[in-house]
């Protein structure tokens, strides 16, 4: 399917650059483009492939200056790259969604399987289940008993949601990821530890995707929450009893031990490590490989380290750090002297 520049620029409210009649059918990158296909600019980095691509249409910053003419029709826009993930949404939207039970999987009698709804082969949906309308469950996936599943969800192969947890509408679950095994729960027992039993669910609210093989852990009592527009990366582990707000992200290989409270808004890194029991401001940003140990005390702050302090503190002792070496040449060669002072 071919579009024009101009049929482009009115879905994403942008002004047009050249040739209103180009026309597309494909993405590229800018580096990778070709003739009749649409990429954008974002990243200042990549400025200089502008001038050279040989895409026929690039979305571009309202804000860019030219430094001499392109080839390709340029579309202005405020933000290039949420105008493509606009596009890149209405052109997954476009293709055909599967429908129907197919006959090798397992649906239970008692389970409900919406209209539209698609359940794939060898996929298993327990006694109790509900799958909204729409919903795409896809080949080995796993559905457990009296779990309730919105509408347009898309359940990737191999995932697994646990008995009795709650899906809300529009969740992507990747493959391989757990939502509701047991939180890690033991008391201790002289030399050995006795289990906790996990009789808690996890709620995730609508509008959330959760990356190939997370893990969310069911809480103690109560609900494990993830909140509405959540997105959280490859390989994170959230532990029973969190709970992570509204529109939080979360980068791979993070982990949120139980019963911490993630704000509204937060950003979190790879491979961030946050301690139980905390509780974290909306807004807050979370750098690569912090260690959190404390909980914030006001919304909007930016923290790095392990143990996270404020990110300018880490900055300014970051600095000291790295001339450690030559500050210790100094001490010693210091020492020395007053030694010498002494002799005399």
């Amino acid at each position: 399917m071919e579009f024009t520049a101009l049929q482009i620029a009115s879905l994403v409210n942008g002004r047009i650059e050249g040739d209103g009649n180009a026309t597309v059918s494909t993405f590229s990158k800018i580096e990778e483009a070709g003739k009749g296909s649409i990429t954008f600019l974002a990243n200042p980095k990549y400025t200089h492939h502008l001038y050279d691509t040989e895409a026929s249409i690039v979305l571009v910053n309202e804000d860019l200056e030219l430094e001499h003419a392109v080839n390709a029709t340029l579309i202005r826009v405020e933000n290039a790259y949420d105008s493509l993930a606009k596009l890149l949404q209405m052109y997954e939207s476009m293709k055909a969604k599967k429908q129907g039970i197919d006959p090798l999987a397992f649906v239970s009698s008692s389970a409900v399987v919406e209209e539209g709804a698609f359940v794939g082969a060898f996929a298993y949906i327990g006694d109790g289940a509900y799958i909204g309308k729409a919903t795409q469950i896809h080949p080995h996936a796993f559905v457990g008993e009296n779990v309730k599943v919105g509408e347009q969800c898309i359940v990737y192969p191999h995932a697994t949601i646990y008995h009795d947890c709650i899906v809300g509408s529009r969740v992507i679950l990747h493959a391989g990821s757990v939502v509701g095994a047991d939180g890690f729960g033991f008391a201790p027992n002289g030399d050995s530890y006795d289990k906790i039993p996990q009789i808690g669910i996890v709620t995730i609210e609508d509008d959330v995707e959760i990356g190939a093989n997370a893990c969310i852990d069911r809480s103690t009592m109560g609900s494990t929450y993830i909140r509405k527009g959540t997105k959280i990366d490859n390989l994170v582990q959230i532990a029973h009893n969190v709970e992570i707000g509204d529109n939080t992200v979360m980068a791979a290989q993070s982990g949120i031990a139980g019963s911490t409270k993630i704000g509204r808004h937060c950003m979190i890194g790879g491979q961030v490590g946050v301690a139980g029991h905390l509780h974290m401001d909306a807004y807050t940003t979370m750098g690569a490989q912090a260690g959190i140990t404390n909980s914030t005390k006001q919304e909007g702050t930016t923290i790095l380290g392990a143990p996270a302090i404020d990110a300018k503190a880490y900055m300014k002792s970051y600095a000291v750090y790295r001339k450690l070496p030559e500050l210790y040449a100094k001490l010693n060669q210091l020492a020395k002297e007053v030694e010498a002072l002494k002799k005399h």
